[in-house]
């Protein structure tokens, strides 16, 4: 199943694993969001490759801050691999880089 959203689409690889295509930006982020929480919902454990991401720009960090937020809100696993270099170089230089693997374990209350 792919999930088509404008210039970008999810693709759902099986098991918990997907894969995004095409531009992640200002002008698709929202519904890429929607979709993938949706596609996301019946998986504890989801791994999200970023390789074939054509450009990014910072709604597109947004947009995992917002996925990991939403994986522990629902108790889930998220791990990003592949991120685009825009991303992480944005992820850096404001210092919020850790964030994009605080989903990759979560065990729930501390």
């Amino acid at each position: 199943m792919i999930g088509d959203i404008c210039d970008c689409q999810i693709e759902d690889l099986g098991e918990g694993r997907f894969a995004v295509h095409g531009v992640l930006g200002f002008e698709t982020v929202t519904k890429v969001l929607e979709v993938g929480k949706t596609m996301f919902g019946e998986y504890s454990i989801i791994e999200v490759d970023f390789s074939n991401v054509e450009r990014s720009d910072s709604a597109g960090l947004a947009l995992l801050i917002e996925w990991v937020n939403w994986a522990k809100h629902y108790v889930r696993e998220i791990t990003f691999k592949n991120l685009p270099k825009q991303i992480s170089a944005i992820a850096e230089i404001s210092e919020v880089g850790w964030m994009l693997t605080a989903g990759a374990r979560w065990t729930g209350s501390p």
